[in-house]
């Protein structure tokens, strides 16, 4: 924008010619942002806030009146408030490269009186303590000026062709050679001592394999000569252990063909015994059970045949008394007690007759029968004898 004016981030912005800035100051700061500048009313000119570097050479004459030729590097800056951008500005914003001349010479002074109260010695063995020496002592002359001193590195410290640095040195120096040469002694002496004690491992390593290799050879002697000896006694040992096995394989061999014949003879052969055994049991089981179903019913007809006979026994039974002399004295109850006298003698007499015909059966003998009608013949009443006499029915 026309008149817009900002300035960059390592920059300050002065604007002149306007209304005077903070403190009295002939012109505005303005730092981080920007301003509307009017043209021709308003002038406006930047200064850096950026690093600047001022290098230093200076010969320095020591508290022992030695010359030394020093050399430093400053790093500074003008300061980021206000009262040191404007003091920066107010002397160095016409030509802003007299910073770094002017610092060079505020630190050449510092640096020269600050070195001329101290020695040698500590100037070289104490480079720190003089560059925070030199700082201090400059910070206020900087401050007024608007810069501030960010470090402050002594590069070099000569003392050209006096010598007194080498002198001084020559003591540590020989120090340092003499211990060199003390330590390459003694790496010396331990590499020969290394190289001695390396020589005699090798000789007890030489001797020792020696010693190996003589008992190794004593050993293979006597191994050959006791399996020279020990040749036929070997070849018997030998022998007899083929032996041993071969009688051992025989033995399975043998285990094994009866293991095969009790597999295919003997079991075979006991399985058929045993199944004629089972089929003999069961034809005599069969057989028996026929002959009792046979039996039994053999005496069912039997039974039957002696029913039917019984009345035949009565009648015969009957018939013989009827030429005896047999008193009647009840009458008709007489008659009936005859009667049933005679059922039970024809009762008493098919029992007698079934048992016989049991006893003969138990013997392997069936009853005979009649060839011609099949009725079983029995004893006539005129056969019959009796001991009682008449039969007195009271």
């Amino acid at each position: 924008m026309f008149g817009y004016r900002v300035p960059a981030p390592d920059e300050a912005m002065l604007i002149s010619g306007g209304r005077r800035g903070l403190g009295g100051a002939p012109f505005q700061v303005v730092t981080g942002h920007g301003k509307f500048v009017l043209p021709v009313f308003r002038k406006v000119r930047f200064l850096t806030l950026s690093m600047c570097e001022s290098e230093v050479t200076e010969t320095c004459v020591t508290r022992q009146g030695i010359a030394l030729h020093v050399r430093a590097v400053i790093a500074f800056k003008v300061g980021n408030d206000h009262e040191s951008i404007i003091n920066a500005g107010q002397r160095f914003l016409s030509d802003q490269d007299q910073m770094s001349v002017l610092t060079g010479r505020i630190f050449a002074g510092h640096l020269r009186a600050i070195i001329g109260s101290m020695t040698v010695e500590e100037i070289v063995t104490e480079r720190q303590k003089l560059a925070a020496e030199v700082l201090d002592t400059s910070k206020t002359e900087m401050a007024k000026i608007g810069l501030i001193v960010d470090s402050l590195q002594i590069q070099s410290i000569d003392d050209g062709d006096t010598g007194y640095i080498d002198a001084m040195s020559a003591p540590h120096k020989a120090a340092i050679q003499r211990q060199a040469q003390i330590a390459q002694a003694q790496a010396t002496q331990a590499a020969v001592e290394a190289e001695q004690a390396a020589a005699r491992k090798q000789a007890e390593y030489s001797r020792q394999t020696a010693i190996v290799k003589a008992e190794y050879s004593a050993e293979v002697d006597r191994a050959q000569a006791q399996a020279a000896q020990a040749g036929p006694l070997a070849q018997a040992h030998a022998q007899q252990e083929v032996l041993a096995a071969q009688t051992e394989l025989a033995q399975r061999q043998a285990k094994l063909r009866q293991q095969q014949l009790v597999a295919e003879v003997v079991k075979p052969a006991e399985a058929d015994a045993e199944r004629v055994r089972i089929l003999a049991a069961a034809e005599a089981q069969r057989m028996k059970i026929q002959a009792e179903a046979a039996a039994s019913y053999d005496r069912v007809a039997l039974d039957r045949m002696l029913i039917d006979q019984l009345p035949q026994i009565v009648k015969e039974a009957a018939g013989g008394l009827a030429g005896a002399n047999v008193n009647v004295l009840n009458g008709a109850d007489g008659l009936g007690e005859i009667a049933a006298g005679l059922v039970s003698q024809g009762l008493t007499i098919l029992d007698s007759v079934r048992q016989n015909l049991s006893s003969q059966d138990s013997d392997g003998h069936r009853p005979e029968e009649s060839k011609g009608n099949g009725v079983l013949q029995l004893p006539t009443s005129k056969e019959k004898k009796t001991n009682d006499g008449p039969v007195d029915v009271d």
